[in-house]
């Protein structure tokens, strides 16, 4: 096909003798490769919407993810908060405590964070 693309008809007659071919069997033949270019061409563009769709679920999907582990570590440190500021001392609140215990609670507190 590439050899016949830029020969006129007196070119491309003269080359079918040598060949052994009919010009109708060439013209057959590009057409036929024509087509298949053509469905070459929509399939690339229907896959290219279908991977523009994919990557756009996936960018909501890893947003949504990204959602869901925040407010996962934020309920796991109000547990954790929760747990030590309970009665860690093993008493109420509000009672005067010495300031090593305060300080091993305080920095509990700044780990859970």
């Amino acid at each position: 096909m590439l050899e016949t693309a830029a020969l006129n008809d007196g070119e491309l007659a003269e080359y079918c003798r040598r060949k052994g071919l009919f010009a109708e069997q060439i013209a057959t033949w590009r057409a036929a490769c024509m087509a298949a270019n053509a469905r070459t061409t929509q399939q690339t563009r229907s896959q290219q919407a279908q991977s523009k769709e994919e990557k756009k679920r996936i960018r909501q999907l890893e947003k949504d993810l990204q959602r869901k582990e925040k407010a996962l570590a934020e309920a796991a440190a109000l547990l954790i908060l929760r747990k030590i500021s309970a009665g860690d001392l093993g008493g109420q609140r509000g009672r005067l405590i010495n300031v090593p215990d305060r300080l091993s609670v305080r920095h509990r507190q700044r780990v859970a964070v």
